[in-house]
């Protein structure tokens, strides 16, 4: 945007020096002709009262002297020309050239001629003069004179490549005008744009400066900054109050679930017992939704300060944990990973709970004889945690849509779960700076991949 405006602001101005300089330039070259002109013009008036006698008696007398002397000392040839257009006097380097005829038939006329208008650096003609010689007002003939324009060509290149600087000196000054007067306007829309940015990576903090640029963007900035308040505060409300509710949940649920489960010995009907079971099966997955909610709305805050992590250590930690419930399911689990520690730069607890809620998933949907492989590995920039599983996997509908929150694959309606398990991993790995992605694995089931930043500093 910035070069579009100072192309802008280049373009008005060129355009200005143009209609300026153009006719200036056109007025200093006629302006130099007309002053060569009127010098000549005074000249041939002079060899004119001169000439008189010459064209009467025939005889040049001191006319052929001073049209010798005035072409040695000035290089401008002339000749006397009577009216039947015979040469009565000329100087040694008098040659007839292009509009001598034509100024010649103006002075026998009777009219002073003298051309062209203006001399222009590319024309080399010179310049004509003629003046008619009268006597009693009968015109006898006629004094030409014709001066090279290599004199007045030279002057006038000069004065317009005077111009041209002075032009080029004027078109600097304008880029740098424009480039500063840009840069003033545009410099908050640069820095709104960049706080946007950061306000969208998650620095609910960043603001923009109110005291730059125009009055208009200066409100603008204000205005945006209002705006931001606004949106941090509610959005802060907003996960204050999932937390709290979800806290707050907790204790009429576990009241909630004891007074059911009170009433199960007093049960005596198989569907009551039945019905009894489902009861305190709700309780405990309404139990889970709500801790699932207090772990999204603490993982949400971007406040978090990032923590070195050994990840081959809380990967040995997170499958040793799940081993027991996928032996019971009959699922094979193993840790795949280089001996010796590998860091990391991550929120803390995101890669536990990361990997708690991967493996969770895995070893509930690869069902007995399943395999789940939990491999850390090292890239040029990072590190990498993969749980590849051999479940049913998902469809690339399902993967685009798997991150959002209470989302569930239509045929696991009924599987235990409340839906924000993969939600949760993907807001503490995008808090750490890291990524997740999902695809299919090979020949079944789905392959989650966690990459995190490592520390400053490398990893041994």
């Amino acid at each position: 945007m910035r070069r579009r405006l100072v192309i802008s602001y280049l373009l008005l101005m060129v355009l200005v020096l143009v209609a300026l300089e153009t006719p200036l330039a056109a007025t200093l070259a006629t302006r130099e002709t007309d002053r060569v002109r009127a010098d000549r013009l005074a000249d041939a008036t002079r060899f004119a009262s001169l000439a008189g006698p010459a064209l009467r008696g025939g005889t040049p007398g001191p006319l052929d002297g001073e049209l010798s002397s005035y072409d040695a000392l000035y290089g401008i040839s002339a000749a006397v020309i009577d009216r039947d257009r015979r040469t009565v006097v000329a100087s040694a380097g008098w040659r007839p050239g292009s509009g001598t005829d034509a100024a010649l038939d103006t002075a026998l006329a009777g009219q002073q001629s003298s051309g062209p208008a203006s001399v222009w650096p590319w024309v080399d003609a010179p310049i004509v003069v003629a003046v008619p010689i009268n006597d009693g007002g009968e015109v006898l003939g006629a004094v030409v004179t014709a001066t090279p324009s290599g004199d007045v060509r030279r002057t006038v290149t000069t004065w317009w490549l005077l111009l041209a600087a002075l032009g080029l000196l004027a078109v600097l000054a304008c880029v740098l005008t424009a480039f500063g007067l840009a840069g003033w306007v545009l410099r908050p829309v640069t820095e709104l744009d960049s706080v946007t940015h950061d306000i969208a990576e998650g620095d609910r903090g960043a603001r923009v400066q109110h005291s730059l640029g125009p009055p208009e963007l200066r409100r603008l900035a204000a205005s945006f900054n209002h705006m931001a308040d606004v949106v941090s505060d509610l959005v802060e409300r907003q996960r204050a109050f999932v937390a709290h509710a979800s806290h707050q949940l907790r204790n009429p649920l576990t009241a909630l679930r004891l007074r059911v489960e009170e009433l199960g010995p007093s049960l005596t009907d198989l569907d009551g017992r039945a019905e009894h079971r489902l009861a305190l099966e709700e309780t405990d997955r309404l139990a889970q939704v709500l801790d699932a909610l207090l772990t999204l709305a603490r993982a949400e805050r971007r406040d978090n300060e990032l923590v070195v992590v050994d990840v081959v250590a809380a990967a040995a930690s997170r499958v040793a944990a799940w081993e027991p419930l996928a032996r019971h399911r009959a699922v094979i689990l193993r840790l795949a990973a280089r001996d010796g520690p590998v860091y990391a730069r991550t929120v803390p607890t995101a890669v536990d709970q990361a990997l708690d809620a991967l493996i969770d998933n895995a070893v509930k949907f690869s069902g007995a004889g399943g395999a789940v492989t939990v491999t850390v590995g090292v890239v040029d920039d990072g590190t990498v945690l993969e749980v590849s599983d051999t479940g049913p996997g998902m469809t690339p509908d399902q993967l685009g849509q798997a991150t959002e929150r209470f989302w569930r694959a239509p045929e696991v309606q009924n599987v235990d779960g409340a839906g924000l398990g993969l939600t949760i991993t993907a807001v503490l790995v995008d808090a750490s700076g890291g990524r997740l992605t999902m695809r299919p694995n090979t020949p079944r089931g789905l392959v989650a991949t966690l990459w995190f930043p490592a520390p400053d500093g490398g990893r041994t």
